[in-house]
């Protein structure tokens, strides 16, 4: 019988698994679309342009060991029977909206490395959108974290 520690382990690991594979996969929605397929910018503008793709290519990798990762962990859960499938889907959409809000508000504005789109008079749209999107996602998250909440408690009474 699981103890109620290890339960909430294995809650938590799911969480996680899915905040990983969220945070890749929106990193690569934005340097497959934004950086490759609209070239509105690179991970890092403040140079040469050899240096943006150097720059593009680190973030690509890390968005690849981020999926890659998760998955295993992932597979790893369900080949234990452990994988808390409504946790997971938390954590992924917790993940994606993170990303997205992080890349906005941080890489965006507070460390000025890109910008969501340069040669644009007014790129306050831009903004909103970018950051509605991630506001949006992350209230996804937190909703199926508190329907996860709730059917855990449903389930011991």
């Amino acid at each position: 019988m699981e103890s109620s520690k290890q339960k909430h382990h294995e809650k938590s690991r799911s969480r996680w698994v899915g905040v990983l594979i969220g945070v890749g996969v929106m990193a690569a929605v934005d340097e497959i679309i934004f950086h490759q397929l609209l070239a509105w910018h690179h991970f890092y503008d403040q140079s040469t342009p050899a240096i943006g793709l150097l720059t593009d290519g680190l973030l690509h990798s890390a968005e690849l060991v981020a999926i890659v990762a998760g998955f295993f962990m992932l597979s790893d859960l369900r080949h234990r029977q452990a994988l808390a499938g409504n946790w997971a889907w938390a954590g992924f959409f917790l993940g994606l909206g993170g990303f997205q809000l992080f890349d906005g508000i941080i890489d965006h504005k507070v460390l000025r490395l890109h910008q969501i789109r340069y040669g644009v008079d007014n790129i306050l749209p831009y903004d909103v959108a970018w950051n509605l999107a991630g506001v949006i996602l992350l209230i996804v998250g937190i909703w199926l974290a508190m329907r996860a909440r709730a059917a855990g408690k449903k389930a011991f009474r």
